[in-house]
C-alpha cells in the first residue's frame, strides 16, 4: 500500500510558548497531520452576537511568545468563511505579547452567535524577515511592469 503522508525526518521543531490568561482559554491545536494552520477558540464569559454587515473582536484568553524573525497570520476557518463570517487584520508580532484578539466580519446574510469554546480562526506561523528599505530613482524593470489588476489575466 501506498502512503499519502510522507515521513518527515529531522525537521527541525518550532516552539511557540502559550500563556492562558483566562480561565476556559484552550491551547491552539492543528485539526489534522497536514493542517498548515492552528484552530484558535473564543474565550467568552458570553456568547456574542455578531448581525449582519458588523465586527467584533474575539477574545482567545490566550498571549503567544511567537520566535523573533516570524509572524502569526490569523486566517478564516473555511466552514466560517463559506457563512460570511471572515477574519480582519490579522498579524500578529513576534515582539507582541498581549492577548490574541480575532476581530470578524459577518458579510453574510444571517446573524451568528459565537459560544465560548467555539474554533473561530486559524493562525499560520511563518518566517517574517525584516527587509532594509532605501530609495531608489528608478526601479529595475519587469515583464509585468506596472501592470495592475487583472492585467495578468482572469
Amino acid at each position: 500500500m501506498v502512503c499519502c503522508r510522507p515521513e518527515v525526518k529531522d525537521l527541525d521543531e518550532l516552539r511557540v510558548a502559550v500563556k492562558k490568561l483566562r480561565e476556559g482559554a484552550r491551547l491552539p491545536e492543528y485539526a489534522s497531520a497536514g493542517a498548515a494552520g492552528m484552530d484558535l477558540c473564543a474565550c467568552l464569559d458570553e456568547p456574542v452576537q455578531l448581525t449582519p454587515g458588523n465586527i467584533a473582536c474575539i477574545p482567545t484568553g490566550l498571549a503567544m511568545a511567537i520566535p523573533y524573525g516570524h509572524v502569526g497570520l490569523i486566517r478564516d476557518r473555511s466552514s466560517l468563511a463559506m457563512a460570511g463570517i471572515h477574519t480582519v487584520a490579522g498579524v500578529i508580532d513576534s515582539d507582541y505579547r498581549g492577548e490574541i484578539m480575532i476581530a470578524v466580519h459577518n458579510a453574510g446574510p444571517a446573524g451568528i452567535s459565537v459560544r465560548s469554546g467555539e474554533r473561530i480562526a486559524q493562525m499560520v506561523i511563518l518566517p517574517c524577515p525584516q527587509v532594509r528599505v532605501f530609495e531608489a530613482w528608478e526601479l529595475p524593470s519587469t515583464e509585468r511592469g506596472a501592470g495592475g489588476f487583472g492585467s495578468t489575466g482572469r
